[in-house]
């Protein structure tokens, strides 16, 4: 993919501390004028922030509007909305929290990128959030739920909603990028976070992997490579305006088959245990159609669930004594 377009541009990048930002960020360096990062560290760290000459960083809150007055005014070209309030049972436990970042935080970043008419927004949504138990597996992007059952799918989805109309009311060039069980680098583990950083932190610490169900269930893991090389194409590549794009990995992996390729990766001689299935985790299977990505976007998922794996083991090995310094649980 030529990514020229971004040449002497300025992007900005709402919660690029994050696992998926950090890595778009580190890789944008590369090829842009001037990056700003956003993100009110909530949920990442300073020291996951790449250090590049082109990378600004600014400690704020997307519904603060000083702090968007302040980095809109740099006047981006590129807007890449990451920040969220991330996941699933947090939402559960702070539903109202939920709303506001992930409802109106969209909304003003919408309003002020419409101000400033930027050549491209793209929004991070949920692939595993937008489609429900009455969607056809593998999803593919026309068939989303209403019927969802966390306050976080609920509003990924609102967020689509709101791209949308600014995209048909004011004709902003937007793509609602769909994400599936990104893990990779750059994940810290903690409470409210993902099950791999979690398991990897566990089993690095030589404790046992509680499984939620019986193991069976997959999903649908892909690594954050691949999810920042779509959103590389989504910036760029005009058929993608107006469009909802899974990125995903095409792939099912069982959740006993992650955690026993966890435990042998890092020697952990504790093993599993089954524990009781969360409330709202009705969705025993996911996996993406990556059809339109490999169409629209010339997207082939290049790094394999295992390779990732060892990536991740890799990178938490490095940063051992910043994660192991940041974790909360």
């Amino acid at each position: 993919m030529d990514y020229s377009n971004y040449s002497d541009k300025t992007v900005l990048v709402t919660g690029g501390a994050g696992c998926v930002g950090s890595n778009l960020v580190r890789k944008l360096s590369s090829y842009t004028g001037k990056i700003i990062i956003l993100d009110n560290l909530d949920s990442s760290y300073p020291w996951n922030i790449p250090d590049a000459e082109n990378v600004n960083f600014v400690k704020g809150d997307i519904l603060d509007d000083k702090i968007l007055k302040r980095v809109f005014k740099e006047k981006p070209d590129f807007v890449f909305h990451l920040a969220a309030h991330f996941a699933n049972q947090n939402s559960v436990d702070n539903p109202e929290h939920d709303l506001m970042v992930n409802g109106m935080g969209v909304l003003k970043v919408l309003e002020y990128s419409h101000m400033v008419d930027v050549e491209r927004f793209v929004y991070s949504s949920s692939g595993c959030g937008v489609y429900g138990l009455d969607s056809k597996m593998p999803f593919k992007e026309p068939d989303i739920s209403i019927s969802l059952h966390t306050p976080y799918q609920v509003t990924k989805l609102l967020g689509e909603l709101y791209t949308n109309y600014f995209h048909n009311l004011y004709d902003l060039p937007i793509v609602n990028a769909r994400f599936f069980n990104v893990f990779g680098p750059g994940e810290v583990p903690g409470k409210y976070r993902n099950v791999i950083p979690n398991f990897m932190y566990w089993a690095m610490t030589h404790q046992t992997l509680p499984i939620t169900g019986d193991g069976s269930e997959t999903r649908d893991w892909t690594y954050v490579d691949d999810i920042v090389n779509g959103l590389m194409s989504m910036g760029i590549v005009e058929e993608a305006i107006g469009e909802a794009i899974n990125l995903g990995s095409g792939e099912e992996t069982p959740v006993i088959g992650m955690a026993h390729m966890v435990n042998e990766l890092t020697g952990n001689p504790e093993g599993i245990a089954y524990v009781a299935r969360r409330d709202w985790d009705a969705k025993t299977r996911l996996l993406s159609s990556i059809e339109k990505a490999r169409k629209i976007l010339n997207y082939h998922p290049k790094t394999s669930f295992k390779e990732g794996l060892k990536k991740t083991h890799y990178w938490f090995e490095e940063n051992w004594e910043n994660i192991n310094k940041s974790v909360e649980f």
